[in-house]
């Protein structure tokens, strides 16, 4: 009897409600820690198609001597290892020479654009936080440039630079009388101005969308302290606006500047497969070491010494803006 009880309790035990219950309960956890993982699998999965795959096909094609005669079988191609690399970065050579001035070209022209941006949709954004008649009406309209077709908005900006019957000459020389004569300014020097306005024109309206969000979070209560106690609105700007931006204004600077790097709708439309020299910007350079020339081995390394660079950047960037906040008080 005594043997058999135990035998008899653990078998009522297993047969209860409360056994069954416990693999249950952990299936069920199982089923809500996999479902968030199998919800993101199809994103993940088009992610890895997109963006990564071409990815590692690049950096193959760089490795290779991958021309107009090798293109049919790229796979068959020869490899030329680090050569293509060798001469991107050989700046005394014709081919080094031209990506690195195409390289100043880009960072002057994103350095001067992303700050025009900024500086432009912040001033929008802090002269719309109070209210008065027609404030949404001039909300819309400063979005307008940010959703219009890129290709529309150049296109246009494009009939307004032409030099004998654009709008922009027709002001400048007819009507206000500025310029001796019509400006050329879609070659030349005067290619890169042109291309600088269409860029901050095209992309102000988004930081004013997002600086304006982020003026949303400063209470109000704020300026009305700083206001009894006799600051100032240049004073209010600085020491309540700004600082209280500044997690906002980390990233906005930073997609910015991503976006506008690697920016090749707006110069391709505006000068077509070649740029001028002024306004020779990497992602075209790249386009047209890869597609004119034909060298897609060459083109590739660039663009991988672009993604390097880029990538480069992000990191300081966020590694810059975590010690602050680490350091901040």
């Amino acid at each position: 009897m005594t043997a058999t009880a135990p035998a008899a309790e653990a078998a009522v035990r297993k047969g209860s409600p409360g056994a069954a219950r416990g693999p249950r309960r952990r299936t069920g956890r199982i089923r809500r820690i996999g479902l968030p993982y199998l919800l993101l699998l199809p994103a993940l999965l088009l992610e890895l198609l997109v963006h990564l795959v071409p990815m590692v096909i690049g950096t193959v094609m760089s490795l290779k001597e991958l021309t107009q005669f090798s293109l049919r079988d790229w796979g068959a191609a020869p490899w030329a290892g680090l050569d293509n690399y060798a001469v991107s970065v050989d700046f005394d050579a014709p081919v080094g020479k031209a990506l690195l001035h195409s390289f100043l070209v880009t960072v002057a022209f994103t350095l001067l654009s992303v700050g025009l941006c900024w500086l432009i949709g912040t001033a929008a954004a802090v002269f719309m936080q109070d209210a008065f008649r027609g404030r949404g009406l001039l909300r819309a309209l400063f979005l307008v440039p940010y959703a219009l077709p890129v290709y529309a908005a150049v296109i246009t900006w494009v009939f307004m630079f032409q030099h004998d019957n654009g709008l922009v000459n027709h002001v400048l020389h007819d009507q206000l009388g500025l310029t001796d004569e019509p400006s050329f300014w879609l070659i030349g020097d005067n290619s890169f101005v042109a291309l600088l306005i269409v860029s901050v024109w095209k992309g102000w309206p988004f930081a004013f969308l997002i600086v304006m969000a982020g003026l949303q979070n400063i209470p109000r209560e704020l300026y009305e302290a700083a206001a009894l106690d006799g600051a100032g609105m240049l004073q209010q700007i600085r020491r309540i606006t700004l600082p209280s931006l500044r997690p906002v204004n980390q990233v906005l600077v930073l997609v910015l500047f991503l976006w506008t790097f690697n920016d090749f709708n707006t110069p391709y439309v505006m000068f077509g497969k070649t740029a001028p020299e002024a306004a020779d910007l990497i992602s075209v350079h790249i386009y047209q070491a890869s597609f004119v020339t034909w060298n897609f081995g060459t083109g590739a390394a660039m663009s991988v010494l672009l993604l390097l660079f880029l990538l480069a950047v992000t990191g300081v960037h966020l590694a810059l803006t975590s010690r602050g906040r680490r350091t901040a008080p």
